[in-house]
């Protein structure tokens, strides 16, 4: 497992004195597995909701995150998101998420192609299965980068999501040591780079 939250999180337990423990698991119920105390924490670029709040409690943001839409490298079809929107371009989202929200509002529920995580989103993509994919900025410029041949972003933001952050069962005693661990982690040089 690699990224900026194992980084980050490897960073924080250093400075709390805990062993992490990387746990894998579906999309569609991390929130409400972390929410019934099955997990301390999760971290996944989860995007911050009053929704979500309800449920589990949230860190402070760590990044600020628009929605993008990627496409192959070489689209043609489309030149920009109204286009696209006016077309009958399907569109691959993760489910369960923010984006599929958006690309739901964007297009209808019946141009959408839900997949279990965004890897399998862009897979389908380059493969040429679905038109495009809704995609956090952050996530979408690791994909690209990997993938700088075969995709890329779209300049026009869909959205302005606010900002990301872990997440723990309501009133867990982590959120604050996590928090003061995160704003010294985020003040410094990032362990990503």
């Amino acid at each position: 497992a690699i990224g900026w939250d194992y980084d980050t999180i490897n960073e924080i337990c250093a400075r709390l004195n805990c062993t992490p423990e990387f746990i894998e698991t579906s999309w569609e119920g991390m929130i409400v597995a972390v929410s019934n105390g099955e997990f301390d924490m999760a971290a996944d670029g989860i995007t911050i909701t009053e929704e979500r709040a309800e449920i589990v409690s949230f860190s402070v943001p760590y990044v600020s995150i628009v929605q993008r839409l990627m496409v192959q490298l070489d689209e043609d079809r489309f030149a920009g998101l109204q286009d696209f929107v006016d077309g009958e371009f399907t569109v691959g989202v993760q489910l369960a998420t923010t984006n599929y929200i958006t690309a739901e509002e964007l297009v209808g529920e019946e141009r959408l192609v839900g997949f279990s995580d965004f890897g399998a989103a862009v897979q389908a993509l380059i493969a040429g299965d679905v038109d495009a994919v809704v995609i956090d900025d952050v996530a979408g410029q690791g994909y690209t980068g990997v993938n700088a041949d075969e995709v890329q972003l779209l300049g026009e933001a869909l959205t302005d999501e606010g900002g990301l952050g872990f997440i723990y069962p309501l009133e867990s005693e982590l959120t604050a040591a996590v928090d003061a661990a995160l704003a010294l982690t985020t003040d410094s040089e990032s362990p990503a780079e």
